[in-house]
């Protein structure tokens, strides 16, 4: 998830957004101040209240971050003004557990394609499946193919700008509606992606690691250091999501380079090492998903339906891969038809 280098865009067909501010933010404090929501005592709200110079937190961490951001932030498509919150959402969809090089092509192909959501909405499920190639977790196309039917459908093919909205739409969760209502709008939503809690979690708390599960008191924290402002606010969710993803990485973080150095609770405490259980990378080699990916990669090439005999040569283990293949099917990623034969869904 990379957010806008640019001022955050919106379409003269998409709906204002609501009068007032959206039930997840409406407890928000003004910036550096605690929120009567959060706990009143700990690393969270003693962080969140000041800093060494004096000023609130919040108020430094917005200034420094946005600053570096200015100067530092990637040039990437969906970040341009001429992305549209389509495109936005679209991004969102595909950069999840994915990095941008892997999505920068697709990307571009899939816009090409698809360049309005009634687009992609016109074409079978299975063909977004086919364009989704090789990005890995592919139910992200079927939800993403079922946003744009929603969208057709409910919004006459705009993407709504309303949070609400956006969250009533398939696929859509709480994280991927506040990024495109911040990102594509311009809306102040605290967006929460492993990238800004990581920085929250060193910056503010002072652990090197946040949970491996969103919580209430991370929701409490970032809604306490959002901006009044919507403009400052979408800027802040956008160069902070940059700052993770550049520079306070989850290894080998680049502190020298970090903005907001000297305000991290984590540095000053000596960085000590994470307390919770080890954090260990996913595998791929051997896995169902590895078996998922080779018998979807034969029915991708595929434009007639494929025989179980052509499917069975991909893997070896025949119980590994009659389970992975019943997953796909489970999953609608798959169609079984007469004779034992499969394709991509066409509904």
């Amino acid at each position: 998830m990379t957010a806008p280098t640019l001022p955050p865009h919106s379409t003269p067909s998409a709906p204002a957004p609501a009068s007032g501010t959206p039930t997840e933010t409406t407890a928000a404090p003004t910036a550096g101040t605690v929120s009567a929501a959060g706990p009143e005592t700990g690393p969270e709200s003693s962080a969140a209240a000041s800093s060494s110079a004096g000023a609130p937190l919040g108020e430094t961490l917005h200034t420094q971050v946005i600053t570096w951001f200015e100067g530092n932030a990637r040039d990437l498509p969906w970040r341009r003004a001429d992305a549209g919150a389509w495109g936005v959402m679209v991004s969102e969809f595909m950069l999840q557990q994915t990095p941008v090089s892997r999505v920068l092509p697709v990307y571009e192909q899939w816009l090409e394609r698809w360049p309005r959501p009634a687009d992609l909405a016109k074409e079978a499920p299975g063909e977004a499946v086919r364009a989704w190639g090789r990005l890995g977790y592919p139910r992200r196309a079927l939800r993403l193919h079922g946003a744009a039917v929603a969208i057709t459908e409910r919004h006459g093919g705009d993407v709504p700008a309303e949070h609400a909205q956006l969250l009533a739409l398939p696929g859509i969760g709480e994280y991927t509606a506040a990024a495109v209502a911040s990102f594509a709008y311009g809306q102040r939503h605290a967006v929460l992606d492993t990238n800004v809690r990581r920085v929250l979690a060193r910056a503010v708390t002072g652990v090197r690691y946040p949970p491996n599960a969103t919580t209430a008191a991370e929701r409490r924290l970032a809604r306490t250091l959002l901006p009044e402002d919507e403009r400052t606010a979408a800027r802040w969710a956008a160069a902070s999501m940059e700052l993770g993803a550049l520079v306070c990485t989850a290894k080998n973080e680049s502190c020298h380079r970090c903005p907001i150095a000297a305000h991290c609770a984590w540095r000053q405490a000596g960085k000590p090492e994470h307390e919770g259980p080890p954090r260990r990378g996913q595998t791929y080699a051997g896995t169902d998903r590895q078996v998922r990916g080779k018998l979807l990669a034969v029915l991708r090439e595929a434009r007639t339906p494929v025989p179980q005999a052509a499917l069975d040569r991909v893997w070896h283990e025949p119980v590994q891969r009659a389970r992975a293949l019943d997953g796909l099917v489970a999953d609608g990623l798959v169609e079984p038809l007469a004779g034992g034969l499969y394709r991509l869904p066409l509904t």
